[in-house]
């Protein structure tokens, strides 16, 4: 999935429209975009949102995923929350904020067994404990850059970013070393900044996180040219595939290319990880 979409939960019109942006996963959120006393009505209109993008094909078939943003452990409404996401289909993921450890994971498993769990890491402790995290039988991990900025006394903006440069590498080795999908970018709070949004997703890829969360649907365009791959990357995905094992079948393991480019066998995961984005 290249991009996901936050959509607030007690804005059930909204969620209609999260599920007809093109964006490859709305996540319906019931913790930062909601107010304290709108939460009770958040949950309550879950069921309702979450049927109707069943029947649009978002949790089974063509449509998006679908996963549920929950408060976090601890919270007074964490438990609430997965109750009510407990009542839904179990295509629909949940997503977990502010996860420290591996504990967590484990809580919220327990809770709604056999649903995916997406972990948000959002604090120094969580970064310390990553590859825990990773390795806790979640589908996915993320960081929630603006808590962390915060933890991490780092400056909000373009100023921070030197200071999450280490901690997003930390991010995608825990889940390579894990096994698990490349890590999406944290969202990008100014929606109208569509230049700097493509600047800062060239930045993450280049350190291999592969899409990015959204807040508004006109960033989803920019997400998706970011990081889907060129037509040229694709075509040399494919030459060293169709190469190396061309070389493999003739028993010499090792091919150079016309423009000198040494390649082996080991280079061929690489290729198929590129055609797979």
């Amino acid at each position: 999935m290249l991009s996901s979409l936050y959509v607030p939960g007690d804005r059930p019109d909204r969620v209609a429209k999260a599920l007809a942006s093109g964006a490859d996963c709305v996540i319906v959120d019931l913790e930062d975009a909601v107010a304290a006393s709108q939460k009770e009505a958040a949950r309550d209109s879950l069921a309702e949102a979450l049927g109707d993008a069943a029947d649009a094909g978002g949790v089974h078939g063509s449509g998006p995923a679908v996963q549920v943003r929950v408060n976090a452990r601890g919270s007074a409404w964490h438990e609430a929350d997965l109750a009510a996401v407990a009542l839904l289909d179990e295509a629909v993921g949940v997503r977990v904020p502010k996860v420290s450890g591996a504990d967590d994971v484990a809580a919220v498993q327990a809770a709604l067994p056999g649903r995916e769990v997406h972990a948000l890491i959002e604090t120094a402790l969580g970064v310390e404990h990553a590859f825990e995290i990773a390795s806790a039988g979640v589908a996915s991990v993320a960081l929630g850059e603006a808590d962390l900025r915060a933890d991490l006394g780092l400056a909000a903006g373009e100023e921070g970013e030197p200071g999450l440069a280490w901690v997003r590498s930390r991010l995608v080795v825990a889940a390579a070393a894990a096994s698990l999908p490349a890590p999406q970018m944290s969202v990008y709070a100014d929606v109208r900044d569509l230049e700097g949004l493509a600047h800062s997703c060239q930045r993450g890829r280049a350190l291999g996180l592969v899409g990015r969360t959204a807040i508004h649907p006109a960033q989803l365009p920019v997400i998706r040219d970011a990081f889907a791959p060129t037509d040229a990357e694709i075509r040399r995905a494919r030459e060293i595939i169709d190469r190396v094992g061309a070389a493999e079948a003739d028993g010499s393991g090792t091919v150079v290319l016309e423009d000198g480019t040494f390649l082996d066998v080991a280079m061929v995961r690489a290729a198929r990880r590129m055609l797979s984005i």
